[in-house]
Order: structure tokens, then C-alpha cells, then sequence
């Protein structure tokens, strides 16, 4: 009797060691999935973006990170490929969807999509920068 008691106590303490660990490994695997992004950094100045064109796999969270340098400048893209049908699904869906975000002269602004779907996805300037604006574009190319 004397040996059940002693083990007793012993097996519980080493059962709640073994949860303690299991639950500590899996709430650590759950961050590390949700931190899968790709952040990716533009510089937006005078008729270019720098950093073009810019590849991903599809699947990928991405974070685009624009800086205009010079002065204010604008990013519009296209939610569908190229080549694709411009009411068709989506290949990238965007976390908070605009028709121009306004890029300020000094300041970073975050645009975060899903790649969904592959293609090339063409960017423009979509406020007018000067004499070079129609050609300010860029390309994201989803593998």
C-alpha cells in the first residue's frame, strides 16, 4: 500500500508536466503560422516605383510597405490578372479593398492582400505626379 501512495502522487505530477509541455508547444505553433507574411518595401518617386517588378507565391500573405520620396503619388491594382476577365474572380483579395490609395509624400502606407490566384498584376500611379505620370506603373507577379 505503502508503494501505490508514493506512486500515486508521482504519476499525476508527471501527467500534468507532459499537458503543461503539449500545451505549451501547440500555443507556440499557432503564432508562427498567423506571422507568415511577406513584407515587401517600395519607394515611389518621380515616374517609378522601385522594387519592380515584385515576385510571390500564390498562397502568400503579402504586406506592401510604399514610401513616396519626392512628393504625394497614388497605387491602384487590379484585383484580377492581366489577361484575366476584369469582372472575374478575385486573385488578390485585399484586407481593406480601395480604388486609389493616396501615397503622402514622407509616410509608409500598408496595403495587405492574399495571392490567390498566379498571374501578373500591373500597378499604376493613379494620382497625377506630373509630365511622366501614365508611365509610372509596376508589375506583382504571383507564382
Amino acid at each position: 500500500m505503502n508503494k501505490i501512495a508514493r506512486r500515486f502522487p508521482l504519476s499525476i505530477l508527471s501527467a500534468s508536466l507532459l499537458a503543461f509541455a503539449i500545451f505549451l508547444s501547440l500555443s507556440r505553433s499557432a503564432p508562427a503560422q498567423s506571422q507568415d507574411v511577406q513584407v515587401i518595401e517600395i519607394t515611389a518617386k518621380k515616374y517609378e516605383y522601385l522594387a519592380s517588378p515584385i515576385h510571390v507565391k500564390s498562397g502568400t500573405k503579402v504586406q506592401l510597405k510604399i514610401t513616396a520620396t519626392d512628393h504625394d503619388h497614388g497605387f491602384k491594382i487590379a484585383a484580377v490578372p492581366d489577361s484575366a476577365v476584369t469582372n472575374g474572380t478575385a486573385g488578390l483579395v485585399f484586407t481593406s479593398p480601395q480604388d486609389c490609395w493616396q501615397l503622402k509624400q514622407g509616410e509608409t502606407t500598408t496595403i495587405e492582400f492574399l495571392a490567390r490566384a498566379s498571374g501578373t498584376y500591373t500597378f499604376r500611379c493613379c494620382h497625377t505626379c506630373g509630365l511622366g505620370h501614365r508611365g509610372m506603373k509596376g508589375q506583382i507577379v504571383v507564382d
